[in-house]
């Protein structure tokens, strides 16, 4: 049986203002108050894991034990077919300079591979999330969604982060990056990750 969450502040183990943002959106009709790494000055933790679930798991534990809180942590990438499902876990590692994440450089190099590649369209890609719930006593709880979809050229919408803009899910004429927060929460693997950690770890 999963462990129920009870406070009314949760740490979401981030320093990225976009899904600390949207988690905070999702959290707020349960009267749960969701707050940033940066405000308790954390380190991120090395990301060492092969797996969405191990990342997440690091993550989520080491913000718990550093603060006495309970801690969210997401895990959350690209997996392109034609790529054998990278970038996957080095999602947000090809986005990567030495002056910061450069998440259009990380779209234009997924398109010029596709095309180095002579890859056949349709561009088949997913969006994994596995969220990690953990408490200060170690505990922790794993949950995780997909989505499917295609890549999509040139970059669309300027809504959402990270590869939104070249992502199009299946069923839908318009990336993530072109829909408002509400109706990409609805569908998108954040979203469904979501779905199953409330009806888990909360009385909805």
């Amino acid at each position: 049986m999963t462990r129920k969450f009870t406070g009314d502040t949760l740490l979401v183990a981030t320093h990225n203002t976009g899904k600390l943002e949207e988690i905070a959106a999702l959290l707020a009709p349960l009267g749960v108050r969701a707050v940033g790494a940066d405000g308790y000055d954390l380190p991120e933790p090395a990301e060492l894991g092969t797996t969405f679930r191990a990342n997440a798991l690091t993550k989520a534990q080491a913000a718990a034990a550093a603060t006495g809180l309970p801690a969210l942590s997401d895990d959350s990438g690209l997996s392109v077919e034609a790529f054998g499902g990278f970038p996957g876990v080095y999602t947000a590692d090809w986005a990567e300079t030495p002056n910061g994440r450069d998440f259009p450089m990380a779209m234009e190099k997924v398109w010029s591979r596709l095309q180095r590649q002579k890859a056949p369209a349709p561009y088949v890609a997913h969006f994994c999330c596995t969220l990690a719930l953990a408490w200060p006593d170690g505990h922790a709880e794993l949950f995780e969604g997909r989505i499917r979809g295609q890549i999509t050229w040139p970059m669309r919408g300027d809504q959402g982060h990270g590869y939104d803009p070249i992502f199009m899910p299946d069923g839908h004429d318009v990336t993530f990056a072109q829909m408002d927060r509400w109706e990409k929460n609805k569908l998108s693997h954040r979203g469904r990750a979501f779905e199953l950690l409330m009806a888990g770890c909360f009385d909805r």
